[in-house]
């Protein structure tokens, strides 16, 4: 067997393979044999058919099928000898394919990238923290209180946290937009549901004020087609309540599940979930720098194949999870960063040399079971079903990994609060 082998564009390779006619002759032969005492033909007893009839009438069918048994075997014994290691399945196409001469084919495919690991110790990676103060805590039950309050109707002006209920219509260069416009909108004004500038307009104005309030979107605004777009919206206002908020004392505390220890208690359980949500956010947002810094740091290529496939997978992901049928490039950028972090990330395995600790794994399963009725129930069900746990096997080696990587990096913090770690984007 000749076998040579051609580099195409990126990560394409083109492998061209010779195999002798004798060997696919002799196998031809041998088949042809073994259906002497097999084949059925008018005139002839069974087992006595004669090889030249069984050849005439055989010969091109067995060419055929051992031909293509050759080249699909020949294939992987030749990408083993010239040692690639193929991502896709290849496009074979033959150039020589006649019995009594010799086999000839190319087979175009794609190969998974040699990867050379920029050193972790030169990757400058900044990390977020942040601690949660009193204050911080304060604010929170004054959430919650706000969420607890009755609203009064008042024969005023709004003011701040006050609500009113609004109808509105938006136009950009007098022209409605979609989604612009509304009726009987609550709004509870200083909560900055809307873009900003809108709210602010609103305070000052009683029941039945109409008003134009002029505002800007955002450049980063996640319409694309509104962003940085001056508009004008008609106001008119139906209705403005004040709140009544409750006391902060026990009764309030067991309102929220509290049966034993009061406000004092309740003023602890919401801390400890504060802190909770606060490491996770910064756990996710850590992971995120350390992601981008390995990606920026290893600018490699990927197979399209594999990437066409990944974006499939998160096409389908999206169908059941919001239903609609985006087009798979759609998906694609998100499927090539995947792909990549995927090998980047394998390698760094094979280099730390890490491995999914059962205790963290056991720990990350009861912290998500936190977030569920009944934990132990969740447990038991992830713990019984191997794929659910190599899921989370995999999460608890990235973050493995990402320990591991701020633990030879060069690291910067950048403090913060709990607001500016927790704030939640904008809308309208």
């Amino acid at each position: 067997m000749q076998v040579s082998v051609e580099t195409g564009e990126g990560l394409e390779r083109k492998l061209t393979v010779q195999v002798p006619a004798e060997t696919i002759d002799a196998q031809v032969e041998s088949r042809l044999q073994s259906m002497k005492s097999q084949v059925r033909i008018d005139g002839f007893r069974p087992g006595k058919v004669p090889l030249s009839v069984v050849k005439k009438r055989y010969s091109a069918q067995v060419f055929q099928e051992v031909a293509g048994e050759v080249m699909q075997n020949t294939f992987r014994d030749a990408v083993t000898q010239e040692n690639l290691r193929p991502a896709s399945d290849p496009s074979i196409e033959p150039i020589s394919f006649e019995s009594g001469k010799p086999l000839e084919y190319v087979a175009t495919f794609e190969v998974y990238p040699e990867l050379e690991l920029a050193p972790v110790s030169e990757l400058e990676i900044e990390k977020m923290t942040a601690e949660i103060t009193e204050q911080d805590v304060d604010n929170l039950l004054e959430t919650l209180r706000k969420q607890k309050s009755n609203w009064s109707e008042v024969e005023r002006a709004a003011e701040n946290g006050d609500r009113v209920t609004i109808s509105f219509k938006g136009s950009i260069d007098g022209e409605l937009f979609e989604g612009g416009s509304a009726d009987n909108v609550p709004l509870e004004l200083g909560s900055g549901n809307m873009i900003p500038g809108f709210e602010e307009q609103i305070v000052g104005l009683a029941k039945d004020a109409e008003s134009t309030i002029k505002v800007t979107f955002p450049d980063d605004y996640s319409a694309s087609n509104l962003a940085g777009k001056a508009a004008e919206f008609a106001v008119s206002v139906s209705k403005v309540e004040a709140p009544e908020l409750p006391e902060l004392d026990d009764a309030f505390a067991k309102d929220f599940g509290v049966e034993e220890g009061g406000l004092a208690q309740l003023r602890e359980d919401v801390k400890n979930n504060m802190q909770r949500e606060l490491d996770n956010r910064l756990g996710a947002d850590l992971k995120s720098r350390v992601m981008d810094k390995i990606l920026e740091a290893n600018t490699i290529l990927v197979p399209s194949a594999i990437v066409r496939q990944e974006a499939e997978a998160l096409k389908q992901q999206a169908s059941a999870q919001m239903g609609g049928d985006q087009p798979v490039d759609a998906f694609m950028a998100d499927a090539e960063r995947r792909v990549k972090l995927g090998m980047i990330l394998g390698d760094l395995v094979k280099l730390s040399g890490l491995q999914a600790d059962q205790s963290r794994v056991d720990e990350r399963i009861e912290l998500m079971a936190k977030d569920y009725e009944d934990p132990s129930e969740f447990v038991n069900y992830y713990k019984s079903n191997p794929q659910m746990m190599r899921g989370v096997e995999s999460l608890v080696v990235e973050d493995m990994i990402v320990d591991w990587v701020v633990g030879q990096a060069k690291v910067s913090t950048v403090d913060s609060t709990f607001d500016e770690v927790m704030k939640p984007t904008s809308g309208i």
